[in-house]
């Protein structure tokens, strides 16, 4: 029975792929902010067959990434798949008390500061790595002398470089570890994504919902990743509807994928 340690299992894809996961034989362990949402979504786990551990951390706050990997090595003997799944849009610019810029420190520096946290039991475990990225990465753009993106944030483009920078953070995974990483586009989702704060953006989602894809459909190609043979033949794929495909020439860049790495341990104090 894998144990799969899932971030952002309290909505929309991750909520969705606990119980999808679950229903494939996976332990789970699950990880959430809100410790309501996250009882709800493991009780659902455990309803469809799933032993189930609940983690509550912020991924905003490196501090809490430190704790929740900490209390992961000392519940969890063993890590078969990590998927990084936590994320969000917020379409005004905030600073957390690190002093990043607020989707940058969830989307980006959070999975990877995790990851290289647990990378000595992911390697010992043969485990796989799962990122959620987007195809929103093509309207991204990686400017290392910004990028906490005091000068340039723009709500969807900030978002889209921190999609941006999952993919390369997948590819020199794959390069520099024994683990198998991945990451996939989901689709649009009808989630919570992009609701954290403006009106007008809020009431145009809520307006698009009933046509955009299902969180159960979004979360196919995690649990593909995660658990299926097929997925477990890549490493350093881009992956969309369980079929990897190739993502921007920037998100394909070697070098730029080896300076993201440098500077993003820096800033996570790796």
């Amino acid at each position: 029975m894998p144990l799969v340690l899932l971030t952002g299992a309290t909505r929309g894809i991750g909520a969705a792929a606990a119980v999808q996961l679950a229903r494939q034989g996976a332990e789970l362990a699950l990880v959430g902010r809100d410790p309501a949402r996250l009882a709800e979504t493991a009780a659902a786990a455990r309803a469809a067959g799933a032993q189930v551990t609940e983690h509550v951390a912020d991924l905003e706050r490196m501090a809490e990434v430190r704790r929740l990997a900490a209390e992961v090595l000392d519940r969890h003997a063993r890590i078969d798949v990590l998927a990084n799944n936590a994320g969000a849009m917020f379409t005004e610019r905030h600073v957390t008390e690190d002093g990043f810029e607020r989707t940058f420190a969830l989307n980006h520096l959070a999975p990877f500061l995790l990851t290289n946290l647990l990378l000595e039991r992911l390697e010992a475990s043969g485990a796989r790595v799962v990122t959620t990225a987007s195809d929103a990465h093509t309207g991204g753009a990686l400017d290392f002398d910004d990028l906490q993106s005091e000068r340039s944030f723009r709500p969807m483009r900030t978002y889209g470089t921190t999609k941006l920078c999952n993919i390369l953070f997948t590819r020199e995974l794959a390069r520099r570890s024994s683990v198998i990483a991945n990451c996939f586009h989901p689709g649009v989702v009808r989630t919570g994504f992009g609701k954290n704060d403006g009106l007008l953006f809020r009431l145009g989602l809520t307006v698009a919902g009933p046509f955009l894809r299902s969180p159960d459909r979004g979360a196919r190609s995690l649990v593909w990743l995660a658990l299926s043979e097929e997925g477990g033949r890549l490493d350093g794929a881009y992956v969309v509807d369980e079929k990897p495909v190739e993502p921007s020439p920037a998100a394909q860049d070697e070098h730029l994928a080896q300076e993201l790495w440098r500077r993003s341990a820096e800033l996570a104090g790796l």
